[in-house]
């Protein structure tokens, strides 16, 4: 499959995904972006915004398998990962696997579950494997982990660590609609006359491989990757701001988006605005901010963009 093929697909996934969210165009590109550079998703934000909705749409247009596990303080991680279980007609214990045995993950209010279980996740996230009792078990593909939280309500919460935050390839907020969005939120609601939306898979789980894999023909000059190391480092070297600047894998990152973002574009090739496009998102969760401004409104996200502006962009013709 070829960048074109890449970005004509893509569209016909957004604009099935469309049919049931209203508005929020750059957001859902980024989430396709993601599961497209093979990433997972962070979505922070108010309840009653999609975001569930967001993620089970992605896995029907995509037509891949969607399981939703919601995270509670007494949720354990073979609640997760699966149990082995004694069969007593063959006298031998059988392996049950979990939910996470899928192609896209909705790990609801992640933060709510203790750290124990939310680091069960961690090496299903970055292996695509899980280990029970001494026996690994691959995980389907594509595999994409769509997590969300609340960042207002904290009571009874368990905050992700950093090592985890890291394992996210970007973190995402989608924010209310506009008047207009609103109002057409509640007509299509008017008209379908029932609460699903039904969607039709655009494409199968191996035709998201194919675009996976298509992701890495994507050309990349000196001067982008450059770019994107030189964005990097201005996050290492601000130290009014920023105690702990993003780390290689933050590098990673931002190049594997802006593949994925430039092949969504219908081009091989990977041109500045693709990379300042996925740079947000990409990086802000990955910056530790001075003590002294965890208590004013100065977010990463602000921050992450006054840096962005200050990088010389190269030359591109």
């Amino acid at each position: 499959m070829k960048a074109e093929e890449v970005g004509l697909k893509g569209k016909e996934v957004l604009n099935e995904v469309k049919k049931a969210i209203v508005g929020k165009d750059r957001v859902l590109k980024l989430v396709l972006t993601t599961i497209l550079a093979d990433g997972h998703v962070l979505i922070e934000d108010l309840p009653g915004l999609a975001k569930t909705l967001m993620a089970k749409s992605f896995a029907g247009a995509l037509g891949m398998r969607f399981t939703r596990v919601q995270f509670t303080p007494d949720l354990l991680p073979s609640d997760i990962l699966g149990v082995s279980v004694f069969n007593q007609k063959t006298l031998e214990f059988e392996f049950r696997k979990g939910p996470v045995f899928t192609n896209v993950l909705l790990a609801d209010e992640i933060n709510r579950a203790p750290p124990k279980t939310q680091s069960a996740l961690l090496e299903a996230m970055q292996e695509r494997q899980v280990t029970i009792e001494g026996t690994t078990y691959s995980l389907p593909r594509p595999f994409v982990v769509i997590a969300t939280q609340n960042p207002i309500e904290q009571e009874g919460t368990y905050p992700l660590p950093e090592a985890q935050l890291d394992r996210f390839l970007v973190r995402l907020r989608v924010g209310y609609p506009d008047r207009g969005e609103e109002l057409e939120i509640l007509r299509r609601r008017m008209n379908r006359k029932k609460e699903e939306v039904d969607l039709r898979a655009v494409t199968t789980p191996e035709e998201v491989l194919e675009m996976q894999r298509a992701i890495e023909e994507v050309y990349v000059s000196d001067a982008i990757l450059e770019y994107i190391t030189d964005i990097v480092a201005t996050t290492r070297n601000d130290r009014k701001e920023i105690d702990v600047g993003a780390s290689p894998r933050g590098s990673l990152a931002l190049l594997k988006l802006s593949r994925a973002y430039a092949a969504l574009g219908g081009r091989d090739y990977v041109i500045p605005d693709d990379v300042k496009a996925v740079a947000v998102p990409a990086l802000s969760h990955r910056l530790i901010l001075k003590r002294e401004l965890w208590y004013t409104k100065v977010s990463q996200d602000s921050i992450m963009e006054k840096l962005l502006d200050r990088v010389p962009v190269p030359k591109f013709e």
